[in-house]
């Protein structure tokens, strides 16, 4: 079974939406990464983590808000953001790593 740290050791980019079921923010991106999903394909893997689920992991990466936006290489973190954000923003930043 792939673990989270296996998945953000890949060498393509990897984002990370830390969101929780009870966030209307959180349900309100779900939408923004499936288009984001369709527009890059294979460049970019993204995938959720459930913070009450996850909350090791939340807390080992300093999550204190939902939703909060990760893009990792190779282990690294790229960059963060905490809170909604638009596909075109979401895209501009990705396309700064890809």
């Amino acid at each position: 079974m792939e673990t989270f740290n296996d998945v953000i050791s890949e060498d393509r980019l990897v984002l990370v939406d830390f969101f929780a079921t009870w966030c209307q923010p959180c349900k309100m991106m779900h939408p923004v990464l499936e288009q984001l999903k369709d527009t890059l394909g294979d460049k970019v893997r993204i995938i959720k983590v459930d913070v009450d689920k996850y909350g090791q992991t939340a807390a080992q990466y300093g999550i204190q808000a939902v939703p909060t936006l990760m893009l990792f290489r190779n282990g690294q973190t790229l960059w963060r953001q905490s809170g909604m954000m638009s596909r075109v923003d979401l895209l501009a930043v990705i396309n700064q790593y890809l």
